[in-house]
């Protein structure tokens, strides 16, 4: 398969449905080796499916996001197995619960921290140095609209992903002077489950489905792409 992303390593996390599997979808079609992380081996499969029948290439790793020991791991496999990573794709986030601040469970924050901010620190932590060994390795991470349009009853939620874009911002700023680019992409009004799980009463087919905002996944992960620290809107 020949595209924009020919040969190219990318390991994507959430990729079991939603916008990574739209994601995951695109960049082998455009000509990417991909490595497929979620938590859901069936849904995996699914995608892997879809991947193999359009001619593409897939490996799908089953893991816990919360599990930070596996996520070590994963690196140390990856490393060895093809010494660099072009693209790191962190997109798995949960919502948690809509809630006033004062009645979340420890529990419930510590699970959306762990997996929205606290898993992607590790990612960038395990794989700064992979990156660094492409020719053009670049990262992009999926924030939300709420850190700008604050909503009562959103907070870890939000929290999470405002900490998640300075902590990638400021990872860009470190990343200036080398070969690797890191940005946030805010999807916008996404046709997921979690957008569901959030407006249960929103038509959603106002929203455009995940493979429909791919595009600008494609121009972050292309080793042409010149933008660094920025926030892009899908």
């Amino acid at each position: 398969m020949t595209g924009r992303l020919e040969n190219r390593i990318a390991l994507v996390t959430g990729a079991s449905r939603g916008i990574g599997a739209a994601v995951a979808k695109r960049f082998a079609a455009e000509g990417a080796q991909v490595v497929l992380v979620a938590r859901t081996q069936g849904g995996l499969e699914e995608v892997d499916d879809a991947i193999r029948e359009a001619g593409g290439n897939a490996t799908l790793v089953p893991l816990d996001l919360q599990d930070f020991d596996a996520i070590d791991r994963l690196a140390a496999v990856l490393a060895e197995r093809y010494g660099k990573l072009d693209i790191l794709v962190g997109n798995a986030a949960i919502l948690g619960a809509l809630s006033p601040m004062s009645h979340y469970e420890p529990k419930t924050w510590q699970q959306v921290m762990d997996i929205n901010l606290n898993a992607n620190w590790r990612l960038i932590r395990d794989f700064d140095a992979l990156l660094r060994e492409s020719d053009a390795g670049r990262a992009m991470f999926v924030a939300s609209g709420v850190v700008r349009n604050i909503r009562a009853y959103w907070g870890p939620y939000a929290a999470s992903k405002a900490a998640l874009e300075n902590m990638v911002l400021s990872w860009a700023a470190e990343l200036s002077k080398t070969n690797v680019r890191a940005n946030v992409i805010d999807p916008g009004r996404v046709r997921t489950g979690m957008r569901r799980q959030a407006y249960p009463g929103e038509d959603a087919n106002k929203n455009p489905a995940p493979d429909e905002i791919t595009d600008a996944f494609v121009s972050l992960a292309a080793p042409d792409c010149l933008q660094n620290g920025e926030i892009v809107k899908a």
